[in-house]
């Protein structure tokens, strides 16, 4: 669609399982998060894949911390170009890989305390590398170093689903209604 609504193209047809999570980069690349076979896509704007991450339809196992039980949602590095991912529905878990697809590390874990989560269901990155995971059912958003470290933890945000960076610098955060 353009500005003002009016539809230009589309494209993706019967690609995705079931799409979750889409992020522009700052290169202009679309990536679209699938939870429903466990990949993660990178396409042009004009919808030619570019890189998958993942297999298709063959989940990590759940809980175990590796790439991809039903991904949730994807921030890039302004200063790396790295990609982080939030891993949330089979798993509890971010992962990082570097702009070429190659996995780098992965961090957390099933549960309440620092570092770990329940649903991590969005992810975003601002300018100064700092990661803001929704740490949705801990009612959360943890912030971390591009190398998982704990730096802060905002608590009390009911549900939090949605996460962006604005370009004003501030943070956004869609709660979860029901």
């Amino acid at each position: 669609f353009d500005r003002d609504g009016t539809y230009i193209s589309s494209w993706g047809h019967g690609i995705f399982g079931s799409a979750h999570g889409i992020y522009v980069g700052p290169d202009d690349s679309v990536y679209c998060v699938d939870n429903g076979d466990h990949t993660v896509r990178k396409f042009s704007t004009d919808g030619d894949l570019l890189m998958t991450l993942g297999t298709r339809n063959q989940p990590a196992p759940r809980y175990s911390g590796k790439s991809f039980n039903k991904p949730t949602g994807i921030a890039v590095s302004y200063k790396t170009g790295d990609l982080f991912i939030s891993d949330g529905y089979g798993n509890a878990s971010v992962h990082r890989y570097s702009s070429e697809g190659q996995h780098i590390m992965s961090w957390g874990s099933s549960g309440i305390d620092e570092g770990q989560f329940v649903i991590p269901h969005n992810i975003a990155i601002d300018k100064a590398d700092n990661v803001y995971v929704a740490d949705r059912e801990n009612h959360r958003v943890q912030i971390f170093d591009t190398d998982g470290n704990l730096q802060a933890m905002w608590n009390n945000i009911w549900k939090p689903s949605g996460i962006r960076i604005g370009p004003d610098d501030n943070v956004y955060i869609a709660e979860l209604l029901a």
